[in-house]
């Protein structure tokens, strides 16, 4: 074979498998969110309500987590009968209250920016509309979780503000090969204490509400060690919300 046919076979082998690639990533999301509920189901959803219980360090409290369509958010737990906000999105600031003080505090402007790209991911998940965000996924073949065989998906996303600087901003996602549910995601920690850190969140217990399926218990590891457990107790959706809690108090 001549070497101009023989580049021209490789060429078209490359091109056959990067088609490939991008058909089974795109096959597996599709799979993944009919078998969660469908397109239309999740498209209706307003609002999500959380309630359940979380673990950290030996130490149970509840927590209501409000999520809204257009990326606001609240997750309030509660500490010896005391409201507490750890973490807040009023849909174009952050804030979260400090611990020694109790009081809110807003959070500087980069955290805030990289929150607002990625807040709408709260309901459902970053594989929800992807394209239409302008998220890329890749397949990257199969490979096994704590001894489950899985699809291993990688998908890239707005990219993180890091001290002024745009930084890559990938997950790797574990697609059970029978439900193409997720049971784990990996990503970098790349800004903060942990920075350099691997994050994992395992999913399990996936209930059906209201035709939907959520997983009921996440578990959240840093560099393969548990920093928080989080029970879910039950899920509402588009309930009645008091918008106000969104809001940063000024005192």
């Amino acid at each position: 074979m001549k070497t101009s046919q023989k580049l021209i076979v490789a060429l078209i082998f490359c091109f056959t498998i990067n088609l490939t690639q991008a058909q089974t990533a795109e096959e597996i999301v599709t799979n993944y969110i009919e078998n969660i509920g469908g397109q239309d189901a999740w498209s209706s959803v307003e609002n999500m309500k959380v309630t359940g219980t979380a673990n950290q360090q030996g130490v149970d409290y509840p927590f209501v987590a409000t999520y809204m369509k257009d990326g606001r958010y609240v997750v309030d737990v509660d500490l010896q009968g005391n409201s507490f906000i750890v973490e807040a999105f009023d849909g174009e600031n952050s804030w979260r209250m400090n611990f020694q003080t109790q009081k809110a505090e807003a959070a500087d402007s980069e955290t805030s920016s990289n929150t607002k790209n990625g807040c709408k991911d709260q309901i459902v998940s970053p594989f929800f509309n992807y394209a239409d965000k302008g998220y890329k996924i890749e397949f990257l073949g199969k490979d096994t979780w704590e001894g489950s065989e899985v699809y291993k998906v990688k998908i890239t996303m707005t990219p993180d503000l890091v001290d002024g600087k745009e930084e890559e901003n990938t997950e790797l996602y574990y697609f059970d090969i029978d439900n193409y549910v997720p049971i784990a995601s990996e990503s970098k920690v790349t800004s903060g204490q942990a920075k350099g850190a691997t994050a994992q969140t395992l999913y399990s217990d996936y209930q059906e509400v209201d035709g939907k399926y959520i997983s009921y218990t996440q578990t959240n590891k840093f560099n393969g060690n548990v920093a928080l457990v989080m029970n879910v107790q039950s899920v509402e959706f588009n309930a009645e919300v008091d918008e106000s809690i969104f809001k940063m108090p000024e005192d």
